[in-house]
């Protein structure tokens, strides 16, 4: 697979390519996800839930994504990496979103930032831009959003809150995003705006007419059995095989079948009796 670019990404739309992207937050799954053919590596918020232990996005910091994001570009992979700007770290002034998107591919490593909202946020989005940094924007459902929005909530019911939404899509399009992720929407509703764009939709939660699709890793390979919602497919259930491989490695080290001749290392004949004193060493 040929390296991803934003200018890559944005040419699939054009093209009718469907656009893959999953979440990563280390090096080994950002090789394999790369070797795979995934088109965006997003090193999500997510990781807060899927990894930190929290019950929301909403405690992940900027050093948190950083750190991860860090680890996925160290596995240099030919997908393109997003960085995803969490919770209050681009809302509170221009200057802030800059210095602190600026960080995220400096140290972080990644290629393009992502960044919830519109509204005001579309200003912050277009100063980013500006600079000389790739945005994803991120309407619909905006999870560090949750508690204003009252929960986890489909977004984009009604005529008005679609044509919002549409409105929204357009003015992150015209502050220069070279995509959006809409989460959590009808699929009604996602297939409207993404016809209205030029550039390219990823789905989570919002159907089939959109541009791309992403999932969280570690949710669609069963890794995170907590989180089980409609739009989930399951692709794997890892989490059974690594319970199932804790069980019989516990069991054989208990019974002593762990570490077996097989898994051990072993002198010679001639380093045993000299650690025994049954040969003489050899004179040179």
């Amino acid at each position: 697979m040929a390296r991803k670019t934003t200018f890559k990404i944005r040419q699939m739309k054009e093209t009718g390519k469907k656009i893959v992207m999953l979440t990563a937050y280390d090096a080994p799954t950002a090789k394999i996800l790369s070797d795979s053919g995934v088109d965006i590596i997003l090193v999500g918020d997510s990781v807060g839930n899927s990894l930190l232990g929290y019950e929301s996005t909403i405690p992940v910091t900027l050093d948190d994504i950083i750190h991860h994001c860090a680890a996925v570009s160290r596995a240099k992979p030919k997908s393109l990496i997003v960085g995803d700007m969490p919770f209050m770290s681009y809302k509170v002034s221009e200057e802030q979103a800059l210095e602190n998107c600026a960080l995220m591919l400096q140290v972080g490593g990644a290629e393009a930032v992502k960044i919830e909202g519109a509204g005001r946020v579309t200003k912050i989005v277009e100063a980013v831009v500006d600079s000389g940094i790739p945005v994803m924007g991120h309407i619909g459902l905006t999870p560090q959003s949750i508690y204003e929005l009252g929960g986890y909530r489909v977004q984009g019911r009604t005529k008005e809150n679609t044509e919002e939404l549409v409105k929204q899509a357009l003015a992150l399009q015209d502050a220069g995003a070279f995509s959006i992720v809409i989460e959590l929407v009808p699929s009604e509703t996602a297939k409207m705006i993404t016809e209205a764009l030029d550039i390219p939709t990823i789905g989570i939660g919002a159907g089939p007419n959109c541009d791309g699709q992403v999932l969280v890793l570690w949710d669609m390979l069963g890794l995170f059995d907590d989180f089980k919602p409609k739009f989930l497919k399951k692709y794997a259930n890892v989490s059974e095989v690594i319970r199932n491989a804790v069980a019989e490695y516990s069991e054989e080290v208990r019974n002593g079948v762990f570490p077996d001749q097989e898994h051990s290392f072993e002198m010679s004949e001639e380093e045993s009796g000299r650690l025994y004193g049954r040969v003489k060493p050899k004179k040179e």
